[in-house]
C-alpha cells in the first residue's frame, strides 16, 4: 500500500514521472529521498500521467501539467500540493508552424486566422498564446482555435474565445492540405503533409528569438511541476522537502554526467551548447524553487486568467507547499 511505512521504516511512495536526465538518478536509485522508499514509475508520454492523476488521483506524487494545476487551484481543487520542481521546460517559439500562402509572414498576421492545437488548456499553448499577446498583440480572442483532442480537464471559456473541435470525422493534415488551417502549434511539428504544401516555422531563427525573449523577460517556460496528493502531504509534511532535495540532487548528478559524456554522444557541439546555456542563463538553466522562477510562474498564472481559463489570478503562494516558500531554507 502506497503512503504506508515500509519494512525498512521508510514511507512508501509512488511517483509517476518521465525519465528525464535530470530525474534519472531517482529512477535508478543512485539518489534516494530521505525517509522515503520511492517507487519511481517512468511513464511516457506525460499526458498519460496527467490523465491518470487529474482524473483518478492515481499516484502519491507525479509530474503534472502546470496549466492544469493552476486551473485546478483557481477552481478550489485542493487535492494536490505542488513543490517547485520542474521536470520539463521548453521555449515554444519554435513550436509554431504556418502556411505562408495564408498571408502569415509575421506573428501579427495570425489575427483572424485558423490555428490548430492539441488542447486549449495545455501548458505549451498557454505560453505560446501569452508570448503572442505580450510581444505581438495577438490575443486569444483574435484567433479561431481548432482543437484536435479531448481536454484532460474541463474548461469554461468566455464566449469571445472561439474553440472548434476538429472531431473524429476530420483529419488535421487533410484540413491543412485543403487550406482550412492556417497555423499549427503545440509540442511537435505537423507530419505526413504532401511535398506540395510546405509548412514553415513562424520564427525562422527561433533560438535567437528565444534567447532574446529570455533576456528581456526572464521567462523560461515551465511545462510541468511535481505535485503530491494533499492527504499524504498533510499526514507527512516533511515529504515535500525530502522530495525537493532529492530532485535537486538528481539534477546535479545529471549535470556531472553531462560533463563526463562529452564526446561520447552524437551531439558534435555539446560543449559549446553547454557554454552557451551558461552564458545565457548566468548559471543553472533549470533552477528549482520559487524565487528564481517567479517571473515565469507569475506569467503563467496571468496567462491562465487572461486566456479565459482561470477566473482569477492565482497567487504563487497558493501553488506550493509552505516549506518551499521558506526564505531561510537551503532546499530551494
Amino acid at each position: 500500500m502506497y503512503g504506508s511505512v515500509a519494512g525498512n521504516g521508510k514511507l512508501s511512495l509512488t511517483l509517476a514521472c518521465g525519465d528525464y536526465d535530470r530525474t534519472h538518478a531517482l529512477l535508478d536509485r543512485s539518489i534516494e529521498p530521505e525517509g522515503i522508499d520511492l517507487n519511481y514509475l517512468p511513464i511516457n508520454p506525460p499526458g498519460e500521467i496527467f490523465w491518470r492523476m487529474l482524473r483518478h488521483a492515481e499516484f502519491d506524487a507525479s509530474e503534472l501539467s502546470l496549466s492544469a494545476y493552476i486551473l485546478g487551484i483557481a477552481r478550489g481543487d485542493t487535492r494536490f500540493v505542488g513543490i517547485p520542481v520542474f521536470p520539463l521546460r521548453i521555449f515554444r517559439h519554435s513550436f509554431i508552424w504556418v502556411n505562408p500562402d495564408a498571408g502569415i509572414q509575421e506573428p501579427g498576421d495570425l489575427k483572424g486566422k485558423r490555428f490548430a492545437i492539441p488542447e486549449y488548456h495545455m501548458t505549451a499553448m498557454l505560453f505560446i498564446r501569452g508570448m503572442l499577446q505580450d510581444d505581438f498583440g495577438v490575443r486569444a480572442r483574435d484567433v479561431t482555435w481548432f482543437r484536435n483532442r479531448v481536454e484532460r480537464v474541463s474548461i469554461d471559456l468566455p464566449p469571445e474565445i472561439r474553440v472548434e473541435d476538429i472531431g473524429p470525422n476530420r483529419k488535421l493534415n487533410d484540413m491543412i492540405e485543403r487550406g482550412e488551417i492556417d497555423a499549427v502549434g503545440g509540442t511537435r511539428p505537423p507530419t505526413g503533409l504532401s511535398d506540395a504544401l510546405k509548412m514553415q516555422r513562424l520564427f525562422l531563427n527561433p533560438r535567437e528569438e528565444e534567447i532574446a525573449f529570455y533576456r528581456r523577460t526572464h521567462i523560461f517556460p515551465i511545462m510541468h511541476i511535481v505535485a503530491i496528493r494533499r492527504e499524504i502531504y498533510e499526514r507527512h509534511p516533511w515529504v515535500a522537502e525530502s522530495l525537493a532535495k532529492a530532485f535537486r540532487d538528481a539534477k546535479e548528478r545529471a549535470y556531472e554526467r553531462m560533463k563526463e559524456v562529452s564526446g561520447l554522444v552524437s551531439l558534435p557541439w555539446l560543449d559549446q551548447d553547454i557554454e552557451d546555456e551558461r552564458r545565457v542563463f548566468g548559471g543553472d538553466p533549470y533552477p528549482y524553487g520559487v524565487e528564481p522562477n517567479r517571473p515565469t510562474l507569475e506569467a503563467a498564472t496571468r496567462y491562465s486568467y487572461e486566456q479565459g481559463l482561470s477566473k482569477r489570478i492565482v497567487p504563487i503562494e497558493e501553488l506550493f507547499a509552505a516549506e518551499s516558500l521558506d526564505r531561510y531554507s537551503d532546499t530551494f
